[in-house]
Formats: structure tokens, C-alpha cells, sequence
């Protein structure tokens, strides 16, 4: 399999998918082997001699909409047994059935892509082509409170999975007609619509076009989770770190939006997508315009401390114990060589073992069902954790400063984020372990040389402490300044108009 070449496995999509006339026979060839594609004739009011067949995908159409707006008028108008057939298809394309809209299709592409859709295929015979009318369903979830950003003061509900719904929630709260939303179809088997969002005459538009032009490149079989996007919108692959904040608040969305970024909805996925991504937004939560400009502040302070504690500490602990413990104060001192007399193992081998073993429990109770997964937390963090320092297999002070580590990254709001830095605190701990303070320094120095040479949609990663913050209206997110006083929108993000208020 090894030396097989791409040429011999194209890929499966042709232009035009189907080929030949759009005909009920084709239609039919189409959908054979499809349980749930149906057909049905109908008889003008009654008329054995004039009848017309209609077919659709059963469970991709509303079965009420489809007897009371397309049959129902077709078997009792009178009006349709009276007129010649070539009448009474102008009559039911120009509005004779009750139904939002009617397309007429002359190609067998269209009218598959219609049924796919949840339309009905009206064919009457004698007249070439068909008349397709949306009927699809609306079975969706309701919309309710986001699951994985709980509001504390704001509003309650998120995005679902249908996205003429999110679009809806996004028009609610922007209801300027400048709010535009352009629609892409993405993936050749799925056909997943992905609509770019973004507020005309505030947006940048080389932005825009960036997001719009990645879409059209993306040539994939379908769009079926949430990487598919990220990954294909953001280059290079090789970072752990996202450059595509995403939210499952309307609220946030908007917010961003207003702040001049563009963004990207996709259907079947209860996210929103925001552009460009500067490393800023992903300390940022729903509530930070909510609290009072202090509190929030101090909350985002908070977060930047945890975020460097979690990614330090263990690395640091390393470093002391291993290699310069005459930095750490004496009664200290003292107090872990006395807990490690009985440890047999080092303290890198522990350090890791419990960076692990938090890993492992994380991933458990992630995938585990939610009593379960509890409990499972529970036991690993309390039994297991006494057990293994009563065996004397790991230090208390190794323990505690693990899960310092640990607790201290769950401040951050982004999981994705979160994930990244847990990777470059395992590089960081055995950097540590090699060279002491000195190659916990290098790495920190690797991280931020790594960070400085990423972009997003143009921007630099780490904006506004590298890129902006002299330029009018740029500023450091690290606090959250009194509303009133934000007059201008953020620096680093190219936007057309950046003033935002009076």
C-alpha cells in the first residue's frame, strides 16, 4: 500500500455529478437502493387522466407541509382541471401551491441536490424537467444554556445545531442590514453549508476574502467535526497552539463581530468561529463585560498567572530539587529531602509518572459517562494519590506541586488552548531535568520565539504586546479598562472603522 501513487485513487467526484436528462426514470435510477426516497402520484382534482408524480427523501421533508401545501392543492383545485397542462405548470410555479417558493430544474444535479435538501420533486408529464418546493423539516434541538460556558450574568442561550437557528440568534442581536452572510457549500459527499459572517464597512475585508477563499480550497469529503475547519483555516499545522477562537455564545459572537473579526458558522455544529485569533482571546470569557471593570481585571490577571504557573512549575520544581537547591529556603529544603529519604525513584521519574497519571484521570473522566467519570476523579485523586505517597512511591511535596499545576490550568477558558500548554510543560519538565534553570530558560525562550512566528489571517499571534500597541486604538488585553473608556476598537485587528463610540 505503501508505494501506491495518489493518481491511482482520484477522487470520487465528477462534474456533473450525475450525468444525463432530468427525467423521473433517472431520478429514481438515482435513489435506487434508498429505503426512504418516495414517490407519489397525483391526480388533478380528481382527473384520472391528468396526473403528476411527486417524489421526496422520507425524514428530509415535513410530512405536514408536504400534504397540506403540494398535495392537498393539487387533488382538490378546481381550477387545475380545467386549464391545459402547460398552464397549470406556470400556475403551480407562479404560486398556485402554498409554499414559500418554487424552482423550476433542468439539470439531474439540481434536482438531486433539492431532494437531498428536503425539497419535493414535482414531475408532470409531457414537460421537460421539474418543479422542486422546500418542505424540509425543522426537527432540531431547542436552543438552551451553553454547556461549556456557563453564564453568570448574561444571557442563556447557544448556538445549536441547525445554523439557520444560529444565524437567527446572530440577527437578534445585530440587526444592522450591514450584517452580512455570504454562504459556502464545503465537501464533496457531505455538501455542509458554512456561512462567513461579518459586519460590512467594520470587517477588513482582505480578511474576508482570506476566510472565503480557504473555504473554497478545502477539497474533503465532508465537514464533520470541528478540527476539519480549524485545521483547513489555519496554517501551519505543526503548532499545538489554536489561532481560531470559537464560542458557543451568541453573545461572545456578536461581541466579536462588532470588535471587526469575521465569523464562520457551520452547519450541524453548535460553535461559532471568530477571526483573526490573537493568543488574547483565548483568556477571554462571555463575562468579562459583564462583572464590574476591577473584578474583571482581576480575573484576567488571575488567569495569566495560572497559565504560567501551570506551564512553570513542575519544570521549576525540577530544576530546584535537581539542580540548584540552594535556592529553595532551608526549613524548606530540609523538610522535601526529609520526605524523599524513602522514595526510591528521582524526582524527574515522578515529576512525569504524576503529570501523567493527571492525564490519564483528565482523559478518563472526559470520556467516562458524568456519574461515572465523578467518581473515577475521586478515587484517583484522593485514594490513589495517599495511597502512592503512604507507599512512599512519589513526595508529598512532588504531589502537591503536580497538582497545583494542574488545578491552576483549569482557570483557562480555553480547552484548546489549555491542551497546548500541558504539551510544552511536559517539553518544559524534561528540559528542566537536562540543564536545570538554564534549559528551563531556553524553553521559554523556544515558546516565545514560537509563538512570535505564528499568524493569524495575517496578524501576529502574540498582538498587541508585539504588534499594535503603539497604533491608534491598540492596547495590552491584560486588564479590562471601565467600558466608557474603550473608544477605540482593539489595534491589532485590522479593521476599516476603529472607532467604536463616542
Amino acid at each position: 500500500m505503501g508505494g501506491e501513487r495518489r493518481e491511482d485513487h482520484p477522487h470520487p467526484r465528477r462534474e456533473p455529478r450525475f450525468p444525463g436528462e432530468l427525467t423521473l426514470e433517472n431520478v429514481e435510477g438515482v435513489f435506487s437502493d434508498c429505503a426512504d426516497f418516495q414517490t407519489r402520484e397525483v391526480y388533478l382534482h380528481g382527473d384520472l387522466e391528468r396526473r403528476v408524480t411527486v417524489c421526496y427523501v422520507d425524514g428530509m421533508t415535513r410530512s405536514e407541509r408536504l400534504n397540506d401545501y403540494v398535495l392537498r392543492p393539487m387533488a382538490q383545485d378546481p381550477m387545475l382541471a380545467s386549464l391545459p397542462m402547460g398552464e397549470v405548470v406556470k400556475l403551480l410555479e407562479g404560486g398556485a401551491l402554498y409554499n414559500l417558493s418554487a424552482q423550476r430544474q433542468t439539470d439531474l444535479d439540481g434536482a438531486v441536490f433539492a431532494l437531498v435538501a428536503g425539497s419535493c420533486a414535482l414531475f408532470v408529464p409531457g414537460f421537460p424537467g421539474a418543479l422542486t418546493f422546500p418542505v424540509a423539516t425543522e426537527e432540531k434541538r431547542s436552543v438552551g444554556e451553553p454547556e461549556n460556558e456557563p453564564a453568570l450574568k448574561g444571557a442563556r442561550d447557544s448556538f445549536v445545531e441547525s445554523l439557520r437557528t444560529n444565524t437567527s440568534l446572530v440577527r437578534r442581536r445585530l440587526r444592522a442590514p450591514e450584517l452580512k452572510v455570504r454562504e459556502h457549500i464545503v465537501g464533496r459527499q457531505s455538501l455542509t453549508p458554512v456561512d462567513v459572517v461579518w459586519l460590512e464597512g467594520i470587517a477588513d475585508p482582505d480578511t474576508v476574502a482570506r476566510v472565503e477563499r480557504r473555504l473554497a480550497e478545502m477539497d474533503i469529503d465532508g465537514v464533520e467535526s470541528a478540527g476539519y475547519l480549524e485545521e483547513y483555516l489555519t496554517d501551519p499545522w505543526d503548532s499545538p497552539f489554536p489561532r481560531l477562537p470559537y464560542t458557543q455564545r451568541p453573545d461572545r459572537f456578536c461581541q466579536g463581530l462588532l470588535e471587526g473579526r469575521v465569523g464562520v458558522l457551520c452547519d450541524g455544529l453548535p460553535l461559532g468561529w471568530l477571526a483573526p485569533g490573537v493568543i488574547t482571546e483565548f483568556f477571554k470569557t462571555g463575562q468579562d463585560r459583564s462583572f464590574h471593570w476591577a473584578v474583571a481585571s482581576m480575573l484576567s490577571l488571575l488567569r495569566w498567572f495560572c497559565a504560567g504557573l501551570t506551564l512553570l512549575l513542575p519544570g521549576l520544581y525540577i530544576a530546584l530539587v535537581t539542580f540548584h537547591p540552594e535556592a529553595i529556603p532551608a526549613k524548606l529544603a530540609v523538610s522535601i529531602v526529609a520526605a524523599k529519604q524513602e522514595v526510591p525513584f528521582s524526582t524527574v521519574f515522578e515529576v512525569l509518572i504524576l503529570l501523567l497519571a493527571f492525564e490519564v484521570l483528565q482523559e478518563a473522566g472526559l470520556r467516562l459517562p458524568a456519574p461515572i467519570g465523578a467518581t473515577v476523579s475521586i478515587l484517583g485523586g484522593l485514594v490513589v494519590g495517599n495511597a502512592a505517597v503512604d507507599a512512599h512511591i512519589v513526595s508529598p511535596a512532588v504531589l502537591i506541586a503536580v497538582a497545583i499545576a494542574g488545578v491552576a490550568g483549569y482557570t483557562m477558558p480555553s480547552q484548546d488552548f489549555a491542551g497546548a500548554v500541558r504539551l510544552w510543560r511536559f517539553l518544559l519538565a524534561i528540559l528542566a531535568s537536562l540543564a536545570g534553570l538554564f534549559g528551563l530558560a531556553m524553553g521559554c525562550a523556544a515558546l516565545i520565539r514560537h509563538l512570535a512566528g505564528l499568524e493569524s489571517f495575517g496578524v501576529p499571534y502574540l498582538a498587541p504586546f508585539t504588534a499594535g500597541a503603539g497604533a491608534p486604538g491598540g492596547r495590552p488585553n491584560l486588564i479590562r479598562p471601565p467600558l466608557p473608556t474603550l473608544k477605540w476598537r482593539d489595534g491589532a485587528v485590522h479593521t476599516k472603522n476603529r472607532r467604536n463610540q463616542r
